[in-house]
């Protein structure tokens, strides 16, 4: 008897314990512009705040033709620690490689020396493929491999995914090519290097004499001789051909009104059938975007970090049930200019609740800020404040939590069930031994 109700008494604690306890469980805008372009692939971006305004086919891969030559700059700047003041002999086996090539040179004459800084002029003003292939044979100790595989290990480097050189000029190759959206890439840590703006803006230089001018092979920065395609606004930066392989191929910069824009457009069509050839496409299609960009957008702070956005609700605090909250930081990006901010969608992701205590900057959740169906960023949400826990009130909620929860109501009753079971089991025994008793004989006399 005793045995039985203790094991009883054992099993109704083991089983309302484990009721009560939980189971266990196993970061671009596209806009509209009003014209055709001639060019296969185009890439517009605002510098000022890192986002692309317009691309077109960005990610499909194209001979670069004599774009290429900024990623050679980009190696040479890096692999030469005095450009200025190393001295290159220009070697005939290296120009000889270009004959019959139909390269753009810059006239480099065999056993002169030259700088690097020279070289670098040569290089990527007249777009001199014997520059490139001087260089690159300096650079890789004789072997020009060597300077591609640089190339190549620096394009990964900079995030380019679908970019892959053969050699350092841009002379079309199958294994030779890259996209729109790379050479931005490439282009803007290019931009950050010793003398590469300056040079690449630079129309005429008398760097190896005056008998012996660099020209620009880039129109749109040369007032003298660009015609319709000269832009006064344009900066650089390098143009490439390789006739129908590439089309006409042009990356460059314009700055206006504090706003800066870069563009990489390749793939204009170079001749017809007919052999004839035809304007520039790259340049026309990059001097019409800039002045859409420029015309048409504005940078906007869509939301500031000291503005209180949304309120969640707050637990466990004294006299306070919600809490303000603010954007980590400011945002601002490029927008059409006729575009009120009370038109950005804001979509929230965030608790029902938070508990106390919080500490002012604690994030709380999320904001996605979108326009016209496209996502422009995701910003964090923060508290605006510090709020302290009230212990009185969580101890109330706790116990409430308690004695609301399915667990413990289920506990209760399973208690319940498992008492009146003993209680009947008690009831049994007792009347039971009661009918046991021995009866009493009675002697008779």
């Amino acid at each position: 008897m005793k045995k039985t109700i203790t094991f009883l008494l054992a099993a109704m604690i083991f089983l309302s314990v484990m009721m009560i306890l939980p189971p266990r469980t196993a970061k671009a805008a596209n806009y509209d512009i009003d014209f055709d372009t001639a060019c296969k692939s185009i890439y517009l971006e605002n510098l000022d705040t890192g986002i692309s305004v317009y691309q077109k086919e960005e990610n499909a891969r194209r001979y670069p033709a004599s774009t290429t030559k900024i990623m050679t700059y980009i190696i040479t700047v890096e692999s030469v620690d005095d450009i200025k003041n190393t001295s290159v002999t220009v070697k005939n086996s290296v120009l000889q490689e270009l004959e019959n090539t139909g390269s753009s040179v810059a006239g480099l004459k065999a056993k002169e020396q030259l700088s690097v800084y020279q070289l670098l002029h040569c290089l990527m003003i007249p777009s001199g493929n014997d520059a490139a292939l001087v260089l690159a044979d300096y650079v890789g100790n004789g072997d020009v491999s060597r300077f591609v595989d640089k190339m190549n290990r620096k394009a990964e480097e900079l995030g380019c995914k679908n970019t892959h050189f053969n050699n350092p000029h841009g002379l079309s190759d199958p294994n030779h090519y890259t996209t729109v959206s790379d050479m931005a890439k490439i282009t803007k840590y290019a931009m950050t290097l010793p003398y590469f703006l300056d040079i690449t803006n630079t129309s005429y230089s008398d760097c190896l004499g005056e008998d012996r001018y660099l020209i620009t092979t880039n129109y749109m920065i040369d007032a003298s001789r660009g015609g319709d395609y000269y832009y006064e606004y344009a900066k650089g930066i390098k143009t490439g051909s390789t006739g129908n392989d590439s089309g006409y191929c042009l990356v460059s910069t314009a700055s206006k009104d504090g706003y800066t824009y870069l563009c990489v457009a390749y793939g204009a069509p170079y001749e017809d059938e007919h052999g004839e050839q035809y304007e520039n496409g790259a340049m026309q299609d990059s001097k019409k975007l800039y002045e859409w960009a420029f015309d048409n957008l504005e940078i906007k702070t869509i939301i500031d970090k000291n503005e209180l956005v949304k309120e969640v609700d707050l637990n466990y605090a004294w006299n306070k049930d919600s809490i303000q909250l603010s954007p980590l930081s400011s945002y601002s990006t490029i927008l059409p200019a006729d575009v009120d901010i009370s038109s950005i969608d804001k979509t929230f992701d965030l608790p029902n609740s938070v508990n106390a205590p919080i500490k002012e900057g604690d994030k709380v959740g999320t904001v996605t800020l979108s326009y016209a169906d496209q996502k422009l960023v995701t910003m964090d949400l923060i508290a605006s404040e510090t709020v302290d826990r009230s212990e009185l009130l969580s101890a109330i909620d706790g116990i409430k939590t308690l004695v609301t929860s399915t667990w413990f109501i289920v506990a209760l009753i399973v208690i319940a069930i498992l008492f009146v079971i003993y209680l009947i089991i008690v009831r049994y025994y007792t009347n039971r031994r009661k009918n046991q008793r021995p009866v009493k004989k009675y002697r008779k006399f």
